[in-house]
């Protein structure tokens, strides 16, 4: 028993200083709700906010954002309600901003003032709408792959009813994985957009996700919202990412806003900006930038 107990000090001595555990799962209510959150790390709080369809794993862990954050920041990343291992409803009328909410209970349930909002597609959204909500919570605020949601226009209506629908009626995120193809590339064919379109809906629930979709329209804020901000702001985009004509508007809008856009890498799929060491990187230089006096 000795000898092994050595044995594992000096495996634990071997280890690299910046060696990460994979972090406990927790959970909290969230009015009724039940989210799963994990955290890891010391310093300044950053929440990530993942993407639609996604997870705290898939975003975040699984494309090493989270540990690389973790080396110098507290880290919490949130499961959306309606995603990962969190409840899913299948109201519409639970999605919308209680997701924005939820963040905001999140830092209540840890005791934390302010944090640093890191959003990535949907989680722009949500953290979008979150720092027009509660701008004395946030330090700064990332959106990655994404915007603040300004507008909600008949196109938005009817491209949120067709992917809700899609997925109410067994035919999966087909319609969305068209409209993120990557600007590069010629569109799929059928075949190749339906393999995309399954893969991307993985083990969800469908409906809740439709659900997720229907409540959409109550994220938005205005440009004059948008405007009014005082907080630093990144934006992190793909160079053949649809969304980056969206993020040239945020631009032009807040000159202030920082963009970093990564050449050649997409919204999703195997070239998705996450995934790229640039992205992480970004990230962290700019959240180092922007720490809290507390921990300077």
């Amino acid at each position: 028993m000795i000898r092994r107990s050595f044995l594992l000090i000096l495996v634990a001595a071997a280890l690299p200083a910046n060696a990460q555990q994979t972090p406990a799962d927790k959970f909290f209510d969230s009015q009724g709700v039940k989210i799963r959150y994990i955290e890891a790390g010391l310093g300044d709080p950053v929440v990530l906010v993942h993407g639609f369809s996604s997870s705290a794993d898939a975003s975040w862990r699984q494309t090493g954002v989270f540990d690389k954050l973790a080396r110098d920041f507290r880290v919490i990343a949130l499961d959306c309600r309606g995603h990962g291992q969190s409840d899913k409803p299948h109201d519409p009328a639970s999605y919308g901003l209680a997701m924005v909410e939820d963040v905001a209970r999140l830092l209540d349930h840890l005791q934390i003032r302010r944090a640093h909002i890191v959003g990535y597609s949907m989680g722009g959204a949500i953290t979008g709408a979150f720092v027009v909500k509660h701008p004395d919570r946030v330090l700064t605020a990332v959106f990655g792959g994404s915007t603040p949601r300004m507008a909600w226009t008949a196109e938005n209506e009817r491209d949120t009813n067709e992917l809700a629908e899609s997925l109410e009626q067994g035919n999966g995120m087909r319609p969305l994985a068209l409209r993120l193809w990557p600007v590069d590339e010629p569109k799929p064919s059928d075949e190749v957009l339906n393999q995309r379109a399954r893969a991307s809906l993985g083990r969800n629930d469908a409906l809740a996700l439709a659900a997720v979709q229907r409540g959409n329209k109550a994220q938005v804020v205005t440009p004059a919202n948008v405007r009014a901000l005082t907080i630093p702001m990144l934006a992190v985009i793909g160079g053949v990412d649809p969304i980056k004509e969206g993020v040239d508007a945020f631009s032009k809008l807040k000159p202030e806003l920082k963009v970093v856009v990564i050449e050649g890498a997409s919204h999703g799929g195997a070239r998705a900006a996450p995934s790229r060491p640039e992205f992480a990187a970004a990230i962290r230089d700019f959240l180092i930038a922007h720490r809290s006096a507390a921990t300077q």
